[in-house]
């Protein structure tokens, strides 16, 4: 049992022979993370007091516009990463491309690739909206002391060492697994240290959350539309609740808390999906597997799926396992 009010360096050292590779890396790659949380923290808190809200003007890869806060994050992060020289190669959600990083005392010699959402939800800074980041981690495929490639970003979920994600909110929470359980630390403003607050995270079996933008009811398949009526039906411990913020994040943290289902199904008006598999649906699903919870496509596991491109949508079902598991049964029933 971990004890809460650990600091998030001290719970790094006392668990790294947990980790599912061993390795002083992996731990200086988390604290980079913890780092550039810190600062993008910061940046968020004071948004309003600075000209650090609305759209820059241009467009991200998924042809969204950019945030004036969404190319700080990925800067911030992007930055920390390459200055702490231990990742071989970054993907981010705003960069068209992977980015290969060459350290400077050893070419190429690093094990691991970072994929990141840098500001998930930033359509809801200008509105003081809870916002994230979401962050994957996995051991390279190439040869160490090789350049990396495209192959080492596009792997299965289920090759994922770590992930995590940060929430922005009435308290700022960093969130992550490295595949032994979920743990949640929330930083204390004064001191800038993260501490262990919420030991061995799961998600009820079931709740009575469902998350979902129904505004694109119409466009939804049917399966989706059949689950949605029979979340509303008064039946048992039904109706549920509609709970929907607009930010994954915000949505997953409340749901794993709470108990309950997040949906971004395809639709007729996005025939993929919206959600990225790379860079939102594969870590928040094997955070939500390593917190005793489900993530599905509507029916096959998220990690199963073999990425074919880096910024690839897909449906995404996520939360309790019996709510995922009605869902699919839903979905199936329509197909």
């Amino acid at each position: 049992m971990h004890r809460k009010n650990t600091t998030l360096g001290e719970f790094i050292i006392e668990n790294q022979s947990s980790f599912q590779y061993s390795s002083g890396e992996l731990s200086k790659l988390i604290n980079a993370i913890r780092l550039a949380a810190k600062v993008v923290n910061h940046e968020v808190n004071k948004a309003g007091l600075v000209d650090i809200i609305g759209a820059v003007g241009d467009t991200n890869i998924q042809g969204e516009d950019q945030q004036k806060l969404d190319v700080l994050a990925n800067e911030k992060f992007i930055q920390t990463l390459i200055n702490r020289e231990i990742v071989c190669g970054i993907a981010s959600e705003e960069e068209d491309d992977f980015i290969s990083i060459n350290s400077s005392d050893n070419q190429h010699q690093n094990k691991y690739v970072v994929l990141i959402d840098p500001l998930d939800g930033s359509s809801n800074i200008d509105v003081n909206v809870s916002v994230g980041t979401i962050f994957s981690i996995y051991r390279r495929v190439t040869p160490i002391g090789t350049p990396v490639a495209l192959k080492d970003f596009l792997q299965p979920g289920r090759a994922q060492i770590a992930a995590g994600y940060i929430v922005y909110g009435t308290s700022t929470m960093l969130v992550y697994t490295t595949g032994d359980g979920v743990n949640g630390f929330t930083l204390n403003p004064a001191l800038g240290t993260f501490y262990l607050s919420h030991p061995n995270m799961e998600f009820p079996e079931t709740g009575k959350i469902y998350s979902v933008n129904e505004g694109n009811y119409v466009h939804f398949p049917q399966g989706v539309k059949d689950y949605i009526k029979y979340c509303q039906k008064e039946e048992g411990d039904r109706p549920y609740t509609s709970r929907y913020i607009g930010s994954l994040v915000s949505d997953f943290h409340r749901n794993m808390i709470k108990g309950g289902i997040y949906l971004y199904p395809k639709s007729s008006i996005a025939a993929e999906g919206k959600l990225r598999l790379l860079y939102e649906c594969n870590p928040m699903a094997f955070i939500a597997e390593q917190a005793k919870g489900k993530a599905s496509n509507g029916f096959d596991p998220i990690m199963d799926i073999i990425p074919t491109e880096l910024h690839q949508r897909v449906p995404f079902f996520c939360g309790s396992k019996k709510m995922v598991e009605k869902a699919e049964e839903f979905m199936k029933a329509a197909k």
